[in-house]
């Protein structure tokens, strides 16, 4: 299973381990159909390559946060810090061809200091609006938690609706805006969680560990000599642009999926309502996160439908951070991702 590309590593899967996925009717290689899929399937192994050029490893990340990008959502990333996170997105954006902005969260940033603010000129004599470092194409949200309630709800309005609204003028973000917001784990001090509600918004969760050890001596061969972060980047060869990027993010619904998977995603997605260790399941909203991200996976593997093997894939990415364990759940030790794993296991696998 989840052998589209024989030459990506297998370790590239999001969610479930091999021994944990239902088997699928369907054999997840295909020949590409047209143009189209050929040029998605084609950036989409160029960009890892280009990327990997200075980023090592982390196949969730990558193919998480691509497949995000292509399905025009957004992604909140939970790892520790040091991972790299801030060159993947500087490498990721060279390959894009897109520009690159990056705001440190902290507790006394104001929503002005995102989004940007009116300041008075001295020789027309009056007001124009100074555009924040939200004005950009690919942003990097770093420890979005340690900032207040206001200026969560000033940037997941943003990711909302693409504009900024001061003065009563509304400022339009031109697309591509694409977020990657983080957040640390090991440490609540000082932090402010995001409302349930709110984080919805993402469509998925990535969770990031440490690499294994060859991955860890390869950055220590990669990155130990003294070279200025800029200069690495560099590297990294442009790929596409934004204008090709948004062509293709709009033309991802061309992917088909068959009435027996969107039944199956459905049934996913219900579930998680009536499961007995879950206080609360996924909004509809996640249902359609998880049908767009299968397109866009199935498009990155050269096919023009979607298979079971794709939902599966992306089922703890898309739904981890939209449920909420029951008290006695967290008392046992329960995890979202064993409880969603054990969920899907349960959903029989359509057979088309």
């Amino acid at each position: 299973m989840m052998s589209d590309l024989p030459e990506q590593p297998s370790s590239e899967s999001l969610s479930l381990p091999p021994s944990s996925l239902p088997p699928s009717s369907l054999s997840s290689e295909s020949k590409p159909q047209n143009e189209l899929i050929l040029r998605f399937r084609e950036i989409y192994q160029r960009i890892r390559t280009e990327v990997g050029k200075v980023f090592v490893g982390q196949d969730e990340l990558v193919t998480g946060t691509l497949v995000a990008l292509f399905s025009q959502g957004h992604v909140l990333i939970e790892s520790v810090p040091g991972l790299g996170k801030t060159l993947f997105v500087k490498a990721l954006g060279r390959a894009l061809g897109c520009r690159f902005g990056r705001i440190q969260f902290t507790p006394d940033l104001m929503p002005s200091d995102i989004t940007g603010s009116p300041i008075f000129d001295m020789k027309t004599q009056e007001f124009r609006f100074r555009p924040g470092p939200v004005f950009t194409q690919l942003l990097l949200a770093d420890e979005i938690n340690r900032s207040p309630a206001k200026t969560h709800a000033a940037l997941l309005e943003i990711m909302q609706e693409n504009s900024v609204s001061v003065d009563n003028t509304t400022h339009l973000i031109p697309p591509p805006f694409f977020v990657m917001a983080t957040q640390n784990p090991i440490e609540s001090e000082g932090t402010y969680n995001l409302p349930e509600a709110q984080i919805d918004r993402f469509m998925f969760k990535l969770v990031i560990d440490y690499p294994d050890e060859q991955q860890e001596a390869a950055i220590l061969t990669m990155h130990g000599k003294t070279v200025e972060p800029s200069k690495k980047v560099e590297a990294v060869a442009p790929v596409t642009n934004p204008t090709e990027l948004l062509k293709l993010a709009q033309k991802i619904n061309v992917i088909n999926v068959a009435p027996q998977l969107i039944d199956y995603i459905n049934k996913i997605v219900r579930t998680t309502r009536k499961w007995p260790k879950f206080y609360m399941g996924a909004s509809p909203r996640a249902g359609i996160a998880l049908m767009q991200g299968s397109r866009t996976l199935a498009a990155f593997r050269g096919r023009d439908y979607a298979i079971p093997d794709d939902v599966i894939q992306l089922a703890l990415p898309t739904l981890r951070h939209r449920v909420i364990l029951t008290a006695e759940s967290e008392i046992e030790g329960h995890s979202a991702d064993a409880l969603l794993t054990q969920l899907v296991r349960t959903i029989e696998v359509p057979r088309f």
